[in-house]
C-alpha cells in the first residue's frame, strides 16, 4: 500500500498589524530622507546667499578703500576725517572727479551698512545735511559687538592694538574695515567675513 503525502501550500497574506508596521517604517524612512534633503537644500541655499553677499561686500570695501586712500581736506578746508567711530566713518574725498570734495559717510543702521554723500553747494559753499544722498550697500551685517571700523596711528606695525574709542581723528593713519555677513543666523554654515585696510595716503608721515 502506498501512502501519498500531499504537501499543502498555505497562502498566507499579511495581517493588518503587519501592514500598519510596514507603512509606519516606510513613513519614518521617507520622512528622514525628506528632512535630510531639505536640510541639504537649506544649507546650500544659505551658503550660496552668504557667498553672494560676501562678494558684494568685497566690492563695497574696494570702493571704500579707494575713497579713503584719497581722503583730503574738504572744499571748505576742514580736516579730512570728521568722525571715526566703530560703526560710523565720515570723511572728505573727491569721489566723482569734479572740482569739489564730497562728504562721505559710511554707517551701520540696524543690519545694513549704508553710504551717505553730500556734495557742497550754495554761496557761501556748505555741506548741507538735508542734501545727503543715502544708499544701502550691504544688508544682513552681523558684526554684533565687533567693530566695523578700527583705527591705527602712525605707530602701526601690523600687529598693533587699535586706538581706543573715542578716537581723535587727527591720530588716524590707517583704517581696518571688517564686515561679517550672514543671511540667516539660525542656519548653517554661519557668517562670512569681508575685511580690508587702507593707509590714508594724504595723512601718512612715517608709514
Amino acid at each position: 500500500m502506498y501512502y501519498y503525502h500531499h504537501k499543502m501550500k498555505i497562502n498566507r497574506g499579511f495581517s493588518l498589524a503587519e501592514i500598519v508596521v510596514a507603512v509606519a517604517i516606510a513613513s519614518v524612512i521617507f520622512l528622514a530622507v525628506f528632512d535630510f534633503g531639505q536640510s541639504i537644500f537649506s544649507f546650500n541655499s544659505n551658503a550660496q546667499q552668504n557667498l553672494s553677499a560676501q562678494t558684494g561686500a568685497r566690492r563695497v570695501l574696494k570702493t571704500l578703500v579707494k575713497e579713503l586712500r584719497s581722503a583730503s581736506p574738504s572744499s571748505l578746508g576742514s580736516y579730512p576725517i570728521t568722525l571715526a567711530s566703530s560703526t560710523s566713518l565720515i570723511f572728505f574725498s573727491n569721489i566723482d572727479g569734479d572740482a569739489y570734495k564730497e562728504q562721505v559717510r559710511y554707517f551701520l543702521q540696524g543690519t545694513e551698512l549704508k553710504k551717505g554723500v553730500i556734495k557742497p553747494s550754495g554761496s557761501p559753499l556748505s555741506y548741507n545735511p538735508a542734501n545727503e544722498q543715502v544708499m544701502i550697500l550691504i544688508a544682513d551685517v552681523r558684526n554684533g559687538a565687533a567693530p566695523i571700523f578700527e583705527y591705527f596711528d602712525s605707530n602701526y606695525t601690523g600687529t598693533s592694538t587699535p586706538l581706543s574709542q573715542p578716537v581723535q581723528a587727527t591720530q588716524v593713519r590707517l583704517i581696518r574695515i571688517t564686515v561679517r555677513i550672514e543671511k540667516d543666523p539660525n542656519k548653517s554654515p554661519g557668517p562670512l567675513t569681508a575685511t580690508s585696510q587702507v593707509f590714508l595716503r594724504n595723512l601718512k608721515n612715517n608709514l
